[in-house]
């Protein structure tokens, strides 16, 4: 398996780490009645801050994991696998897993800047496709 490709299934498996991170404290906080259910209300009782965070990070790494993985599935089809792509592979995974903290703990701007790393890094792999 490429080096993309590992960091690609490396951060799914980090989705899953985050859902059970969410989850949770979820669960305990607004009560299995709520989250087992459709969620036509809000519920009774509302999520800490830190709860309400990580279920935002846990969405927002499926936003950057699409981009994500279209930029490891045009690498890996069209063979244009470097070390440059590889490299920039694992920046995406360590700046995901380096934002899950800084935004539970609510750290402005550090939680953006992160972001913004994997990002970068994500686009760099895409453009690197392209030559």
């Amino acid at each position: 398996m490429s080096p993309e490709l590992t960091v690609l299934t490396l951060a799914a498996l980090l989705q899953a780490v985050q859902f059970l991170a969410y989850a949770i404290p979820a669960n305990r906080e607004v009560g299995p009645g709520y989250t087992m259910s459709a969620r036509d209300r809000n519920p009774s009782r509302p999520m800490s801050d830190r709860t309400a965070r990580l279920g935002r990070a846990f969405d927002n790494h499926f936003e950057g994991l699409i981009l994500f993985g279209i930029a490891v599935g045009v690498t890996q089809m069209s063979g244009q696998n470097s070390g440059f792509t590889a490299v920039c592979a694992w920046i995406y995974l360590i700046a995901r897993i380096a934002y899950v903290p800084a935004y539970a703990m609510g750290l402005r701007p550090h939680r953006s800047l992160i972001w913004c790393v994997g990002f970068f890094a994500t686009v760099l792999i895409l453009i690197a496709a392209l030559f």
